[in-house]
C-alpha cells in the first residue's frame, strides 16, 4: 500500500471501532460530557496480536479526514438524528472544514496509550490534537474508525487510524436526507405516472420491477450461486440516491448478492474489475478474508458482465469502493 508516496506493508486490520455517542465530543445525541477513551475489543488474541505494546506510533490521513466530512455532509446539513445541538450542525461542518484544511501535515502523527479500565474491555486514548478532531468531527451511530497495521520499509510498525460514515450500519433505521429528498421530488413531479413513480421509489430498497427485471438477468449470486429468492437482495452498483430516473430501476445497474455479499459490495469493501476478478478492500482484515474465501485477483466466473454493467461498475470502483 502506498501512502502519501510511502509504501507499507499490510499486516493486519482492526475493522470498525465504533464512534458512540460517549465518546464523541460535539456532535452529541445523549447528555453525557464525553470520554475520550476509545473502546477496540476485549482482550484476548485478536486485541494482544493487533496491538504489540501501548504508546505506539499512529497516524490519521489529512486526505481521509477530507473525505469523512464530504461523505457526512448530508447529516450536517439536513441531519436526520436529534442532536442536542442540531441548529448549530451546519455552522459546525463550514469550521471543522476549515480546521482540516489548515492541518500544515499530510501524515498527522500521534501516539496512543491504554486506557486505566479493568480488563476483559480494551479501551485506547491519545493526548493529541488530531485525536481531539476524530472525537469532534465523529457522529454517532452511522461513524466508526478503522485501524490498519502496517509496517514501514525500515521496518516500523505504524498504525494508520480510517474514519468512515455507513448510513445503513444498522443501528438505527435511516434514510438520508438526499434519499428523502429526491422520493419527494419523484413523487412531486406531475410528469412521470404514478405507476413508474412507485418503480422508481420501490427500486431504492431493491424490490418492484427492478427487482424483478434484475432476477430475470441474474437468478442466483455469483458467490454462493443460492437461488432462493427469498434470500436474494437487489443490489445497485451506482447507488440509488446517485442515480438517475432511469439508472434507478436499469437493470444492468444491478447484481443478485446474498446478504454477506449484498452487504460487503454495498459498503464498498468488494468490487469488480472488468475481467470478473474481485477486488478485495484492504480495510477487510486478512483473516475475515480467509473466513469470507475472498482475496484480490479471485475470478468470479458466474458474475453477469457486459458492457453497460462495466460502465456501472467502474463507477462503484471509482467512488464506492474502499481501496487504499
Amino acid at each position: 500500500m502506498k501512502i502519501n508516496g510511502k509504501e507499507y506493508e499490510i499486516l493486519d486490520t482492526l475493522e470498525s471501532a465504533t464512534l458512540a455517542d460517549s465518546f464523541l465530543k460535539e456532535n452529541k445525541i445523549g447528555k453525557g460530557h464525553g470520554e475520550a477513551k476509545l473502546y477496540v475489543g476485549n482482550v484476548g488474541e485478536k486485541v494482544n496480536n493487533f496491538f504489540d505494546d501501548f504508546d505506539i506510533n499512529c497516524f490519521f490521513y489529512k486526505r481521509d479526514f477530507k473525505t469523512y466530512l464530504e461523505d457526512a455532509k448530508q447529516e450536517y446539513c439536513e441531519p436526520q438524528q436529534q442532536y442536542v445541538r442540531i441548529s448549530d450542525m451546519e455552522e459546525r461542518y463550514i469550521k471543522y472544514c476549515k480546521e482540516i484544511d489548515e492541518l500544515e501535515d499530510d501524515i498527522l502523527k500521534f501516539n496512543i496509550y491504554r486506557a486505566g479500565v479493568e480488563p476483559p474491555r480494551v479501551y485506547i486514548n491519545a493526548r493529541s490534537k488530531y485525536w481531539t478532531i476524530m472525537r469532534k468531527i465523529g457522529l454517532p451511530n452511522i461513524s466508526y474508525v478503522s485501524i490498519m497495521k502496517l509496517k514501514d520499509e525500515d521496518g516500523n510498525i505504524w498504525y494508520y487510524f480510517k474514519m468512515f460514515v455507513d448510513y445503513k450500519s444498522g443501528v438505527v433505521e435511516y434514510q438520508t436526507a438526499e434519499e428523502k429528498n429526491q422520493e419527494k421530488e419523484i413523487e412531486e413531479n406531475k410528469e412521470i405516472k404514478e405507476e413508474k413513480k412507485q418503480e422508481i421509489i420501490k427500486a431504492r430498497v431493491g424490490q418492484g420491477k427492478y427487482r424483478q427485471k434484475l432476477l430475470e438477468e441474474c437468478p442466483y449470486c455469483p458467490f454462493t450461486l443460492v437461488t432462493d429468492e427469498r434470500l436474494l437482495i437487489a443490489s445497485h452498483i451506482k447507488p440509488w440516491s446517485k442515480a438517475n430516473n432511469k439508472e434507478k430501476t436499469d437493470p444492468k445497474n444491478g447484481i443478485m448478492l446474498t446478504p454477506t455479499y449484498d452487504r460487503l459490495f454495498d459498503r464498498g469493501f468488494i468490487s469488480f474489475d472488468d475481467n470478473k476478478r474481485l477486488m478485495v478492500s484492504p480495510w477487510i482484515s486478512p483473516l475475515n478474508q480467509r473466513r469470507l474465501g475472498i482475496f484480490n485477483g479471485k475470478v468470479i466466473d458466474k458474475l453477469p458482465l457486459d458492457n453497460k454493467r462495466k460502465k456501472y461498475l467502474k463507477y462503484h470502483r471509482e467512488n464506492i469502493f474502499k481501496g487504499s
